[in-house]
């Protein structure tokens, strides 16, 4: 990158900053704050512009600081009525491709809200007829970013992109849940033999081992929900560190009443704003139960290809639908792909979890300078989990099936009932039993019968395998 360039080059538009001059694009909205970044920050190829939550966030505390400053008498109508109609486009997502610089950057969150106040300020300067660049008519932060600074602006939007996308997540969470359910109805009189440690144990429903799935998950999106009141306290006001230089009085609540009502979330002003800027803990909570969620979430999946795992030589107690060829040299092999995309994804999930972990305890006095690592860990842990919920669904739960003839052959060949004669005729004689049926090959009830040990109407109900498995 050139400074003090003699005049610029064609196409370009000439822009100054405490560094020097830059040439910038003619026709892009972000200035040179923004091409510095760019410059100083190609890590991850990914950038803001993709996370739409983000910018949406952005978008907001942006109106939300024009309509609160104008309230005030510092920003002059014509230029909030100007930022704000910016904002709206930034919100609605029509500038997104603007947002060029790297999710991954120094400077604690600095490039991204300058790259926002630069956007803002060039189409807000276009809608009121005047050139991009013309800084001297409206200032992205003189004007666009008036009573604020990164250390508020950037968490607010943050928390706010994370409430969208949680309650986006939960939503498909929710219909994976009613798909396990249905499920669990559907399976609800099928009886298997249920397992502990891999090894056979006691008569179960199929039903009960589905409802276990939806109950699990249940669990977790209840966690998340409980999550949002924690998200919704905002910094806005506290500036730089806190102290709210640079914020006039009455700043505070108003931008907080702007942006709750811009954003339909009923936020509140931070106790303690000093401790608000330095203290990133929320984001580690919420990184612990998305990292749950994405545990358990595995762990069904888990179930799954052991259950279907075959179809000659495995489990073979349920088949899910075959989406894909599996192998490119074994013909007719259909492998459970959606399960092991769903189990990757976790684990993407648990690494982010190390990672927002590992950020939040790097924060130094009075700032986390690490708030944009934080912000692409949890964003795309979030949108990853809602497409893998997505896709286990609609690709693999809804289309399980039960192999009956292997479970009903199963619940004939197994010694598993013989837990329910222990009560009866002692734990060392139920286990005899069941070692000289394993021998033998022999029923339980017809070495029960054989051996005297019970009359054939206690032995039969006490062998029942629904009793067993609690289905009366």
């Amino acid at each position: 990158m050139t400074d003090q360039l003699s005049s610029p080059l064609p196409g370009a538009r000439r822009e100054h900053d405490s560094l020097g001059d830059v040439d910038v694009p003619e026709a892009s909205y972000w200035g040179i704050s923004t091409l510095r970044a760019v410059d100083n920050f190609p890590v991850s190829g990914r950038t803001i512009g993709t996370l739409r939550s983000l910018i949406w966030g952005l978008g907001t505390v942006k109106y939300s600081a024009a309509r609160a400053n104008e309230s005030l008498g510092l920003l002059d109508p014509a230029k909030s009525e100007a930022i704000q109609m910016a904002s709206l486009e930034v919100m609605e997502g029509l500038l997104d491709e603007q947002f060029v610089v790297d999710t991954i950057q120094g400077g604690a969150g600095t490039s991204t809200n300058m790259n926002a106040n630069e956007v803002i300020a060039n189409r807000a300067l276009e809608i009121m007829g005047l050139p991009k660049g013309y800084y001297a008519a409206l200032h992205p932060i003189d004007d666009v970013n008036r009573s604020q600074s990164t250390n508020d602006v950037y968490p607010t939007a943050i928390k706010i992109a994370l409430q969208r996308e949680i309650s986006e997540f939960c939503a498909e969470h929710g219909r994976l849940i009613g798909a396990f359910d249905a499920k669990a109805a559907e399976f609800a009189g099928i009886i298997k033999v249920g397992r502990t440690q891999l090894q056979d144990a006691v008569p179960m429903s199929m039903g009960q081992e589905f409802g276990a799935f939806a109950e699990t998950l249940r669990e977790d999106g209840q966690r998340l929900l409980e999550l949002l009141p924690h998200l919704r306290e905002s910094n806005l006001g506290a500036t730089a560190i806190g102290t709210g230089i640079t914020a006039p009085p009455g700043y505070r609540d108003a931008v907080i009443r702007e942006l709750s009502s811009i954003t339909g979330l009923q936020l509140t002003s931070a106790t303690n704003l000093v401790e608000a800027t330095s203290d990133t803990g929320v984001f580690m909570l919420v990184s612990g139960v998305l990292k749950r969620a994405a545990v358990k979430l595995s762990k069904i999946c888990n179930d799954l290809r052991l259950l279907s795992s075959g179809p000659q030589t495995g489990f073979g107690e349920i088949r899910l639908p075959a989406v894909q060829a599996g192998s490119s040299i074994m013909p007719g092999k259909v492998n459970p792909v959606i399960p092991e995309m769903v189990n990757q994804v976790a684990f993407r999930v648990l690494g982010a979890d190390a990672t927002v972990t590992m950020a939040v305890e790097a924060g130094q006095l009075q700032l986390n300078a690490f708030e944009p690592v934080i912000a692409d860990a949890l964003l795309e842990s979030i949108a990853w989990l809602t497409v893998a919920c997505r896709q286990l669904r609609t690709h693999c739960v809804d289309g399980i099936t039960a192999n009956t003839q292997v479970l009903e052959q199963r619940m004939i060949e197994s010694i598993s009932v013989v837990t329910g004669l222990a009560p009866l005729i002692g734990y060392a004689a139920a286990a005899d039993l069941a070692k000289e049926a394993l021998a033998s090959r022999r029923g339980i009830a017809e070495l029960v019968i054989e051996r005297g040990l019970l009359d054939p109407a206690r032995m039969e109900a006490a062998l029942s395998a629904r009793s067993l498995a609690g289905l009366g």
